[in-house]
């Protein structure tokens, strides 16, 4: 037993043998975990005060749009500031937040304005502080060590949605909505906490001959001149879109598949979760970039089978394990595109380039809500998971026609290595 559980730490878990790391690795669970509960209960409340789904994509949509907005600002400033710092201002803030949306909730004074404001708050906070975490962590392990230490912070990332929803399931289920949302408080105190036990200090390079406006778009040069990253970056999009902008009809889906309103709910997160963390781990013990590759491939294509599958599912139970599939393979996807990006970035734009790839990401996923939660009132959310999967399978079709993520797809060297990857830019910039 001994040997295996030694053997276990040394293909996946090989970061966490770093103690900053492990903190950060801790706070970043709590918080994603607080996010993700969040996302239930407060769409869950909005469903309960409006009785439709299109407040609880209006809701969702603001959580989730900051990133197209803050998330430049935050990844120039994780590039101008200490990391750390910013990181724990980011958790202190958002403990405050909740502690005043659960009084508010507490009261019976939350509405949906009310709901939607703090949500855009929440969300800016939330974008901010993934920006920040995302330039740190190459920064608390040695660069050898980098490909497990983003996969397992995408473990993180993903699980929560699992460690999120059954957190709040007994609460939900057997006490009342209010406590959810303390326990939510709970998370980012805890969050706080472990980031000021971090001792690593880490910056950015900014040119000061550059204006504040050059400095800032450094991360748009930087990945729009790059056609590997960019074509990456673009495919990311169209996944987040498609396959993963499902949280503001989670109530619709929950009523017509399971019938148990919130619990439901938390039951399909937490199957997408569950997957999720498997996946991420799993991706965290994989060393070869021809296996990476196909690996990517597989992902990208199952991850436009699952929401069909879970939407021609008709019995609950069915429902959970085609969530807990969609898990697996949106995961593995996500992490392997996040891992292959942040590989080939310089450690002196990081920051920038990550706040362009939560433009990206959060962006789709923001407008892709609120706009299925509007169609799901019309047409139901099964029609509109089947429209997104067959989308997505037809983008993975045009992603194998582009020579850049063909590479990625089959693998004949390392597109990771920086020499390759400014090669590459050279190239692309004669």
């Amino acid at each position: 037993m001994q040997m295996l559980l030694g053997a276990t730490r040394d293909r996946f878990l090989l970061a966490l043998q770093y103690q900053d790391y492990r903190n950060l690795w801790i706070a970043t669970t709590c918080s994603a975990s607080a996010a993700w509960a969040l996302i239930i209960v407060r769409g869950w409340l909005a469903y309960e005060i409006t009785g439709g789904a299109l407040w609880v994509g209006i809701v969702t949509f603001a959580a989730m749009f900051p990133r197209v907005i803050s998330t430049p600002l935050a990844g120039f400033l994780a590039d101008k500031f200490d990391r750390k710092m910013l990181i724990q201002w980011v958790y202190a803030l958002n403990f405050a937040h909740n502690v005043f949306l659960s009084i508010l909730v507490m009261n019976g004074l939350a509405n949906p304005w009310i709901l939607m404001f703090l949500a855009l708050f929440n969300g800016t906070l939330r974008s901010s502080q993934m920006t920040f975490s995302t330039a740190l962590v190459p920064n608390l392990v040695p660069k050898e060590y980098l490909l497990n230490a983003i996969a397992l912070n995408q473990a993180t990332q993903q699980g929560a949605r699992m460690v999120g929803a059954l957190a709040i399931l007994p609460l939900v289920a057997l006490v009342n909505l209010d406590t959810a949302f303390w326990l939510c408080s709970g998370f980012y105190l805890i969050a706080f906490v472990q980031t000021r036990r971090v001792t690593t200090q880490s910056t950015g390079v900014m040119d000061s001959r550059n204006s504040f406006f050059r400095n800032l778009s450094q991360g748009f040069v930087y990945v729009y001149g790059r056609p590997t990253i960019l074509a990456m970056v673009l495919l990311v999009l169209a996944h987040c879109a498609l396959t993963m902008s499902y949280e503001s009809i989670l109530p619709s889906l929950s009523q017509e598949k399971l019938g148990q309103g919130s619990i439901g709910i938390t039951y399909l997160i937490g199957g997408v979760g569950a997957g999720a963390l498997a996946s991420s781990i799993f991706m965290a013990g994989v060393r070869s970039n021809v296996t990476r590759g196909k690996l990517f491939l597989i992902f990208g294509f199952a991850s436009g089978i699952g929401p069909i599958l879970l939407a021609m599912s008709s019995d609950s139970t069915l429902s959970v394990l085609c969530a807990v599939f969609m898990g697996i393979n949106q995961a593995g996807f996500m992490t392997i595109t996040h891992t292959i990006i942040q590989s080939m970035v310089d450690d002196s734009v990081r920051g920038r380039v990550a706040g362009v790839y939560s433009v990206h990401v959060g962006g789709s996923m923001a407008v892709t809500n609120m706009i299925n939660a509007a169609f799901a009132d019309i047409f139901g959310a099964s029609p509109v998971l089947i429209v997104g999967g067959l989308a997505f399978i037809f983008a993975m079709f045009l992603g194998l026609s582009s020579p850049p993520l063909r590479r990625l797809f089959f693998f004949r060297a390392d597109p990771a290595s920086p020499t390759e990857a400014d090669t590459e830019a050279s190239r692309s910039n004669a």
